[in-house]
């Protein structure tokens, strides 16, 4: 999605990986395993000198991003994220899927204007998005995607 809203690959997949961050957390918040810090301002800013930071709204959580030497990245507790170790994690997670996980998912996003798909998009990564069991069994857990599933939200 991030990429498709006009992100680099390196970008987006910092992006992807806070909202992971925080979509966790987020769950962690709601069963009572972490207490939720103070909320996030969002600051607005056309260009930013490295070190400074703004919070990009991506699939409805504002992320925090600070330019680097290297261009935008997402913070991920308290640093950049890091392209290359993202693109080993995923890899290693999904294994020969990996290519077939990131065809479909660039497919799903291009077949939204960036408008609607900004406006659509945690609704549609919820209806594909690996079920894992309620309640703390579920922390941490690991899910399976199911990309026919993903692929039949394309209209």
């Amino acid at each position: 999605m991030a990429e498709r809203l006009g992100f680099d690959h390196a970008t987006a997949l910092t992006l992807g990986q806070a909202v992971a961050g925080l979509s966790a957390y987020a769950k962690g918040v709601s069963l009572g395993i972490i207490e939720p810090s103070p909320e996030l301002v969002r600051e607005q800013s056309d260009r930013l000198a490295e070190g400074e930071q703004l919070r990009v709204d991506v699939l409805g959580s504002a992320v925090p991003v600070v330019r680097t030497p290297d261009g935008l990245r997402a913070v991920n507790k308290g640093k950049p994220g890091n392209p290359a170790q993202i693109e080993k994690y995923l890899a290693g997670k999904f294994g020969n899927h990996l290519d077939d996980a990131t065809q479909g998912m660039a497919g799903l996003a291009a077949a939204y204007d960036p408008v609607d798909l900004y406006r659509r998009g945690f609704r549609l990564y919820e209806q594909f998005r690996p079920s894992v069991p309620a309640g703390e069994s579920g922390w941490g857990a690991k899910g399976e995607l199911d990309l026919a599933k993903m692929r039949g939200l394309v209209p």
